[in-house]
């Protein structure tokens, strides 16, 4: 591959530097493309003297420096004069470093994302077994409710156990699930959004598997309702009315099935209250709602922004968080919303953003303890395979960082398609 033209301008503030004034602690930006050299950003603090090294063997004829960002100062030029032996190795060498720097680092972007694929494909594996199970269920649940609750318990205990022992793939589908799975996709997230909460919120394991049953059936009286009203979302006074029918109606069949613990039956008939009055049925306010349902009704509403009815009107789960926080917020209990968005993280995995260097790019793993806006990003760069891409670990650098969030409306099909290779993304342009 040949190098790419050098970007010979320096940035406002930077520096032009020789690679033989670099050390430990030093901020560098590499003049080339990074899809040129080994290391995961073009412009680093360098971590160690193997690193200056290997800038140096690149024989780059020049690199710039920002001093604002440097730890310590580069060295001076008579200084780096003195030591311009270190610079100077054997070309068959100095090539042979950077070939087999890059192949490393190659080998460790293909891993990598290799690894993030197989955590996907098997909790995508889990997902849709879980799904078809819930629909059946949901089914029959009216003819053969005490099989369908069996059917139920199984898909809370085992699959919501896989799923959480990997949150950040479940993020991901939920995030990435498309638009056609119907009722049965939407209960099974809204049960895994709830235990995310609920674990977050610290809940014995006894109290998990009651709310994830709740959330698993908190819809179960839309399977009487026309299909016209259930995508309408539009409806009027009388629609809206019978609409609003389907929690008292999930109720009562719920109460015919038997056996069936009451936070379950309360969590169908409440999880569309809301904290300042304005839900539904029963206009309970505050403390009155049932708990289990005050923390269905966030996930539920949280999953319903990112998966609406039109899906041109999709959020990505930082701006539903957004709408959770800054518009909605009087509708829920303001503690167990904080616990949520605690345990979604600042930046949840699915999200599309923006780095402080201009790529794109979108989160797949969530921010480590402590570093709460450095996740794991998938870096856009078409030029470079998907199954070599780029996952840039935050956490353990402080130079690029995550600027903006970005709308998945705004972003291309060919974008989303890379960054988010399991979404449906024939819709993404509509609004464009």
């Amino acid at each position: 591959m040949s190098p790419a033209p050098l970007e010979g301008t320096p940035h406002e503030g930077e520096i032009a530097i020789d690679a033989c004034q670099l050390r430990a602690g030093v901020h560098v930006r590499l003049p080339i493309p990074w899809i040129e050299h080994q290391f995961m950003f073009s412009s680093f603090v360098i971590a160690d003297e193997e690193q200056a090294r290997l800038i140096a063997a690149m024989k780059l004829p020049r690199l710039f420096c920002d001093p604002s960002r440097c730890r310590v100062p580069p060295l001076p030029q008579r200084e780096a004069a003195a030591t311009t032996t270190t610079c100077a190795n054997d070309d068959a060498l100095r090539l042979a470093v950077i070939e087999a720097a890059r192949t490393n680092a190659r080998r460790e972007r293909m891993r990598t994302v290799e690894e993030l694929r197989d955590r996907l494909v098997k909790a995508e594996k889990l997902y849709r077994g879980a799904a078809r199970t819930v629909s059946a269920a949901l089914r029959t649940f009216a003819s053969s409710p005490q099989a369908a609750v069996s059917e139920l318990a199984d898909v809370c205990a085992e699959a919501t156990a896989a799923l959480l022992a990997d949150p950040d793939s479940a993020f991901m589908l939920i995030a990435e699930k498309g638009h056609d799975d119907g009722q049965a996709a939407h209960a099974l997230s809204v049960m895994t959004l709830s235990l995310l909460l609920a674990k977050q919120a610290r809940l014995p394991e006894e109290a998990l598997r009651v709310l994830g049953m709740g959330a698993l059936l908190h819809d179960i009286g839309k399977r009487s309702l026309n299909s016209s009203i259930l995508r309408n979302a539009k409806r009027n006074r009388h629609e809206e009315s019978i609409f609003q029918s389907h929690c008292r109606g999930g109720h009562d069949e719920a109460m015919r099935a038997g056996r069936l613990a009451k936070p379950i039956l309360e969590i169908i008939l409440h999880h569309h209250e809301r904290s300042d009055g304005s839900g539904f049925p029963d206009r309970l306010k505050g403390p009155a709602i049932p708990a289990p349902a005050r923390m269905v009704a966030i996930a539920d509403r949280f999953d319903t922004l990112v998966n609406p009815l039109d899906p041109a009107q999709a959020l990505s789960p930082s701006e539903a968080l957004s709408v959770l926080w800054t518009k909605e917020r009087n509708g829920f209990d303001g503690a167990l919303l904080q616990l949520f968005i605690r345990a979604m993280g600042v930046y949840p995995p699915g999200s599309i953003v923006q780095l402080s260097d201009g790529r794109v790019g979108a989160v797949v793993g969530s921010a480590p303890a402590g570093k709460p806006l450095c996740p794991k990003v998938i870096v856009y760069a078409p030029d470079v395979p998907h199954r070599e891409a780029v996952i840039a670990d935050l956490a353990t650098q402080d130079v690029v960082v995550i600027d903006r969030m970005l709308r998945l409306q705004d972003r291309s099909v060919d974008e989303l398609d890379y960054l988010l290779p399991h979404r449906k993304v024939a819709w993404s342009c509509a609004a464009t």
